[in-house]
């Protein structure tokens, strides 16, 4: 009986630890919320919604250095109305945050991007992306993209 209940004690020392550490670890948050805003764009792509996209875009977003918010969004309507079903397959991805200044993050990732009418995808694609995010408040917007 004591050892089961030194068990359990010891137990909840071990959660109270780990959850305090998470909460106490700014880098650590930044971190998940990047991670988290990276996960809801893919969502969103995915779900096909377009105002949801064009939310997380940081109203000073570009792609390929010239391309701005209005050609994201023709751009999204085109892929959403010609594909049915969208996929963004995430082939690796890698997160961080920027040391000296913490209000921007950037993602690397190869992504493959599907696109059907049906169940089968009849047009797929391979990327190497690089996003970079800018926080503002406690979200992280879309800034910079760029693609190969």
């Amino acid at each position: 009986m004591p050892t089961r209940i030194f068990a359990w004690a010891f137990l909840m020392f071990c959660a109270l630890l780990t959850g305090c550490g998470a909460k106490d670890d700014p880098q650590a948050a930044l971190e998940a919320a990047l991670e988290a805003a990276l996960q809801q764009l893919q969502d969103n792509l995915e779900a096909k919604n377009n105002s949801a996209v064009l939310e997380q875009l940081h109203p000073q977003f570009s792609a390929q250095g010239e391309l701005d918010r209005e050609w994201a969004k023709r751009t999204l309507l085109l892929l959403f109305m010609r594909h049915k079903n969208i996929k963004v397959l995430a082939l690796s991805k890698h997160s961080d945050i920027d040391a000296t200044y913490r209000e921007k993050g950037h993602t690397e990732a190869q992504i493959g991007l599907t696109g059907a009418e049906g169940l089968i995808p009849d047009s797929a694609r391979h990327y190497s992306v690089k996003l970079e995010w800018w926080r503002e408040g406690d979200e992280w917007k879309l800034a910079r993209l760029s693609w190969e």
